[in-house]
């Protein structure tokens, strides 16, 4: 089914995105003990960023991430950030995979890189599997499911994790403010509008320090989490913690919300849509801010600025990728639009803050 990988399975390599097998397979040897054989090797069709490859052996099922060929951000592509923040959540936070060996050693396979166990489950994008036959109440049950994981990540305690040291927590609102705004104006094509404006507004409004410290995920969508083939509303692990960090977690909330769209969203913003947040008995973000207070205490009313905060940085993310593909760094053509996509979200942004 389009939009769909319910075996979680992967595809073929892209064409330029292929690694040296053979060094790889020698080095993973070397440090997994008990693998044998060739692997079978292939890639899975999601993300747009760090690049995420299988190599399945005869008795044991591997994921190989590593950061995308051409330019990259020094930190947003950090292999040792998400190996460290996962190898730290597993005993307290079970829903990330196993960490198995990270390696900085660019001779390998040209790039730092870390490898994973691979957690078999079903991973879904725009559209719910028909086989599921999931009727409104079951939607719901996932739905709610789905944003509660987040809850339960932003209720971790970050000692017990070992990460109280992985950033700061303080001034974590000014610093994603002013680092979004720095890298969008690092990557600006004449074709995309520069929106000084929702870059000043951004820092003009910007909230108090509330001095929460939580763990971030930083992209939570549901194309992100890995799913119970058979209990769907079970969420077995979370994946892709390449931009988490510790700070306030309604910034995290916000970013995710910027991802949920609803049916009375203006249509180019629909068009935007990454997951089935629109199919009936999804939460709307109305909803799910309510669920988010009643379960943390924390107060979601003004939440204005999280929301715009959330629909910037989107569209940074995505302007990052399409400069790679502007300027030739990528023949990808799943980026040949992000241009416009770009363009429309920060629209979404003037209106917002129009009105």
């Amino acid at each position: 089914m389009a939009g769909t990988e319910i075996n979680n399975q992967g595809r073929a390599v892209r064409p330029g995105e292929e690694l040296d097998w053979e060094a790889l397979d020698e080095a993973l040897k070397k440090a997994i003990p008990g693998l044998r054989g060739e692997p079978v090797v292939s890639q899975f069709p999601g993300g747009n960023s760090n690049l995420t490859y299988r190599l399945q052996y005869a008795d044991d099922d591997l994921v190989v991430r590593r950061p995308p060929f051409g330019t990259k951000a020094s930190s947003a592509h950090s292999m040792i950030r998400e190996y460290r923040i996962m190898s730290g959540l597993k005993p307290v936070y079970p829903a990330v995979p196993e960490m198995l060996y990270y390696s900085d050693d660019a001779s390998i396979i040209g790039s730092e890189f870390y490898v994973m166990r691979r957690v078999e489950g079903a991973v879904i994008r725009k559209v719910l599997p028909a086989q599921w036959q999931l009727g409104t109440a079951d939607i719901r049950h996932l739905c709610t499911r789905f944003w509660e994981k987040l809850i339960e990540l932003h209720q971790v305690n970050v000692v017990d994790a070992g990460l109280e040291d992985f950033g700061r927590a303080d001034g974590y609102v000014e610093r994603q403010v002013l680092g979004w705004n720095g890298r969008y104006q690092r990557v600006t094509t004449p074709d995309v509008d520069p929106f000084a404006d929702v870059q000043e507004w951004l820092k003009a409004h910007m909230p108090v320090d509330s001095g929460r410290q939580s763990i971030l995920h930083g992209d939570y969508r549901i194309d992100n989490v890995v799913l119970d083939h058979e209990r769907p509303h079970d969420i077995l692990a979370v994946l892709d913690w390449e931009i988490s960090a510790l700070g306030d977690p309604l910034m995290d909330l916000g970013s995710s919300l910027a991802y949920w769209m609803q049916p009375d969203d203006p249509a180019e913003l629909r068009g935007l849509s990454m997951q089935p947040s629109m199919v009936p008995g999804m939460l709307t973000r109305k909803e799910i801010l309510a669920l988010y207070q009643d379960r943390t205490g924390v107060e979601t009313g003004d939440f204005d600025f999280y929301l715009v905060f959330g629909y910037w940085r989107i569209a940074v993310i995505l302007q990052q990728i399409y400069y790679r593909y502007f300027n030739g760094q990528t023949s990808d053509q799943r980026f040949a639009g992000f241009g416009r996509a770009v363009q429309s979200l920060g629209v979404h942004c003037q209106e917002l803050i129009a009105g």
